[in-house]
């Protein structure tokens, strides 16, 4: 009836006034074991903290009396055009938060005109990404595993659904410790234990979801055990070095870029080796807590390699005001990880794009307010951290 107040999700969702309104829907609707392997971190959590905290310090100097009646969010990413410089980043299990999954998050970033990075944990295949969204730019991260030929293999599926940006993921030799995750006893997929049939009580739609819809499976780690730990420990390769990058570069022919970079002679010598880019990354703090700040570090990495290739940052990014700071520091683009997963949680598609709508208005409204008409025209002279 007109002039009622609506209380279904999909008005929650569209009418969302920011990032944390979807983490609190986000809350409200999927088990707290899920939650939080989205919403935690590394032991103490001080890595995650403290990238939200140098946000926090984030002061801008705006520009006054120019002209921002038509602001324009469009930025080059590795010889492309893209419509704001965002980058869905890639995360592990994404079908968990939701049943759409990563097929929905690539559509969503299709119909936003960003890039989307696959990951090497995730649960659809690099085809079924390419099938769900065949005009968007399909990026695919990689983590490399112990056994070499399931690497090439891995390889070969991604560049054969079109995939032509390769994200090397080098912070995880180990498994971080995520104390959230241990104290539920997290497993991929989630089984009802007694502490989670209460959370079924409580959140039946998303269990209804869970248990109707396909069972959920890593899509290039069939034999993968349970575990997270137990899964990044036995899987990954803690032997890997710079080496590395020569048969990589040899199976892949399309752009790298390097993830999870936290110091500048690491950037030096990976911009000495020829990668297209490097992604200035602590795992979001859920690989080494007390790890270095990305946005504190980002200027000096900028400084030292931005002239030879391309540098980009993730780590606390929830609103368009943080993507307008880090791209003044001197970041081509933001990766964006949990922000996403709070809207996928949230309401699935839908969810994912109300949060890059949110990115996208947030930056022009502060693009507006600092007097620059264009992401060109952000620099260090706009912004200090306090």
């Amino acid at each position: 009836m007109p002039g009622w107040p609506r209380w279904s999700r999909s008005s929650r969702i569209a009418t969302a006034a920011d990032v944390a309104d979807l983490r609190r829907l986000a809350l409200r609707r999927a088990p707290r074991m899920v939650f939080d392997y989205v919403d935690g971190a590394a032991e103490g959590e001080l890595a995650m903290s403290r990238s939200r905290e140098a946000f926090a310090r984030v002061e801008f100097r705006p520009r006054v009396l120019r002209d921002v009646s038509a602001v324009s969010t469009e930025v080059e990413i590795l010889g492309r055009r893209v419509t704001m410089p965002v980058v869905l980043g890639p995360t592990g299990f994404t079908g968990m938060m939701h049943r759409v999954g990563e097929p929905g998050v690539a559509r969503a970033a299709a119909s936003a005109g960003v890039p989307y990075t696959l990951s090497t944990m995730g649960t659809t295949t690099a085809a079924g990404v390419a099938a769900a969204a065949p005009g968007g730019w399909n990026w695919f991260q990689l983590y490399v595993v112990r056994d070499r030929a399931r690497n090439l293999e891995t390889l070969s599926m991604a560049r054969q659904a079109g995939m032509d940006v390769l994200v090397l993921t080098v912070d995880v030799p180990v498994a971080g410790a995520r104390l959230r995750d241990v104290r539920h006893g997290l497993t991929i997929p989630p089984t009802l234990r007694w502490r989670s049939l209460l959370q079924a009580a409580r959140r039946p739609a998303w269990w209804f979801d869970h248990l109707t819809g396909e069972p959920l499976r890593f899509a290039t780690m069939d034999d993968a055990p349970p575990d997270i730990a137990g899964l990044t420990n036995l899987m990954f390769d803690p032997s890997v070095t710079v080496r590395d990058l020569e048969w990589i570069r040899s199976a892949w022919d399309g752009r790298l870029l390097v993830k999870g970079v936290q110091r500048v002679d690491d950037a030096q010598q990976l911009a000495a080796m020829g990668v297209d880019g490097i992604v200035v990354s602590n795992h979001g703090g859920r690989q080494l807590d007390r790890a270095v700040t990305p946005l504190e570090l980002l200027p000096h990495v900028v400084e030292a390699v931005g002239d030879r290739t391309e540098v980009f940052m993730d780590g606390g990014v929830r609103t368009g005001a943080d993507v307008a700071a880090a791209v003044a520091l001197g970041a081509r683009a933001c990766f964006v990880g949990r922000a996403y997963l709070y809207g996928l949680m949230a309401g699935g598609e839908p969810g994912v794009r109300r949060v890059l709508e949110l990115l996208r208005a947030e930056l022009v409204r502060t693009l507006q307010l600092l007097g620059v008409t264009g992401v060109d025209g952000l620099g260090p002279d706009l912004v200090r951290l306090r």
